[in-house]
């Protein structure tokens, strides 16, 4: 399977300003590509990859207009135009359900950056990275790589930083499972409530978040072009960049940790858009980073042997019923942290209790509509329910 290994690299002042020209070239052959797509009339077939790079790179270097073209390699120039074939294939997947990506956008000079290059474009010699036409980089490995890779991708960011990504091949990895199974209730005071082991705590991002604050609104006041206002734009990035890296560094650690110590990891699908539209708790929800962190075990998971990610229905009653008899008492209200089943007698934190029920519905164990593929939502009597089967009980007791 493939992976991708960043390095941070340090071009100097000489590299920069080529690579500031590769980015500029890049840019402007992947608007060109988007702009001849948009400009095809409707009925029209629209122009294939190879037809769209003759046009923006082949021809257009033939007219004044883009003959500065020819001053920087090929490759990432044919690579942009791939780049607008993969957005245009991931729209089309979006339309027909399977994902959200918008249609292509162009790209702004703002932004963050980026030049792909593949095995014609660069190469690796004493520890250093040639890219063509711009001589050798200083890269700092933090760890091997662990094959030849295929392609690397140059990105600058919006603080002014410099990455080299590489696309690698690496092997599956076999470690034996600590458990069979765990489920994780993801919450907001607390990143996330295991449904065995102590809570996850996510670090306080409340001093960092006061200062871009400040620094936001210091922005607004200044006047769109100046020095100035550019110099707090800067600030502001590299603070955001620091939470970002924080945050990162913190999902890495624990999603790595649940795959290699569960067989099966289970999470709800929870509605992220639109939780976020709540004005009081959106900026709290998306420092978070939810969808990052499922995305990782998602991957993770893929890494080693016999490792998968289950994610269970949104609409599945896992704050109303309770893990140890099966009794439903109802929606309750967020203030409510404890609940005592009427059932059975027993106290249950509600984040633990939704996070023992994530883990048996995400095992299998327990009816779930999204899995059974019905077209209706898991209902359940207000009422006391017979035991759970004994094959519930076994697993559960794997967890006490």
């Amino acid at each position: 399977m493939k992976a991708r290994y960043t390095y941070r690299i340090y071009p100097n002042r000489l590299q920069q300003n080529k690579l500031a020209q590769v980015f500029g070239c890049v840019r402007v052959v992947y608007n060109d590509a988007l702009a001849t797509v948009k400009a095809t009339p409707k009925g029209e077939k629209w122009p294939s990859n190879a037809e769209l790079q003759k046009r923006v790179i082949t021809q257009a270097k033939q007219t004044s207009a883009r003959e500065w073209l020819s001053s920087v390699s090929v490759v990432p120039l044919q690579q942009s135009v791939q780049d607008l074939g993969f957005a245009f294939k991931h729209w089309f997947a979006a339309l027909k359900g399977n994902g959200r990506e918008r249609f292509p956008r162009f790209k702004k000079r703002s932004n963050a950056q980026s030049a792909r290059f593949t095995q014609r474009g660069f190469s690796l010699s004493n520890g250093k990275l040639i890219l063509a036409k711009m001589g050798a980089f200083k890269v700092r490995w933090s760890r091997e790589l662990p094959s030849a890779p295929s392609s690397v991708t140059i990105v600058k960011n919006t603080a002014g930083q410099y990455h080299a990504s590489f696309v690698v091949e690496v092997e599956q990895k076999s470690v034996e499972p600590m458990r069979p199974s765990i489920g994780i209730d993801l919450g907001i005071k607390v990143f996330a409530f295991p449904s065995v082991g102590k809570p996850i705590k996510a670090p306080d991002y409340s001093q960092l978040d006061r200062k871009v604050r400040r620094l936001q609104k210091r922005m607004a006041r200044q006047q769109k072009g100046s020095n100035r206002r550019e110099a707090t734009r800067l600030k502001l990035a590299k603070l955001q960049l620091k939470i970002r890296n924080i945050r990162k560094n913190f999902l890495h650690t624990q999603s790595t940790k649940l795959v290699r110590e569960n067989q099966t990891v289970s999470l709800e699908d929870l509605n992220v858009s639109g939780m976020v539209k709540n004005r009081k708790l959106s900026r709290a929800i998306s420092q978070q980073g939810w969808r990052e962190f499922r995305t990782m075990l998602e991957s993770k998971a893929a890494q080693y042997v016999n490792r998968t990610v289950n994610i269970i229905s949104r609409w599945e009653p896992t704050s109303q019923t309770c893990s140890g008899c099966g009794f439903r008492w109802g929606k309750l209200d967020l203030s409510v942290r404890s609940v005592l089943c009427i059932n059975c007698g027993a106290e249950h934190d509600r984040d633990q209790n939704a996070a023992e029920n994530i883990n048996i519905v995400g095992a299998g164990l327990a009816h779930d509509s999204k899995r059974t593929q019905r077209a209706r939502q898991t209902s359940l009597l207000a009422v006391p329910v017979e035991a759970l089967s004994h094959k519930v009980e076994q697993q559960l007791s794997l967890f006490a």
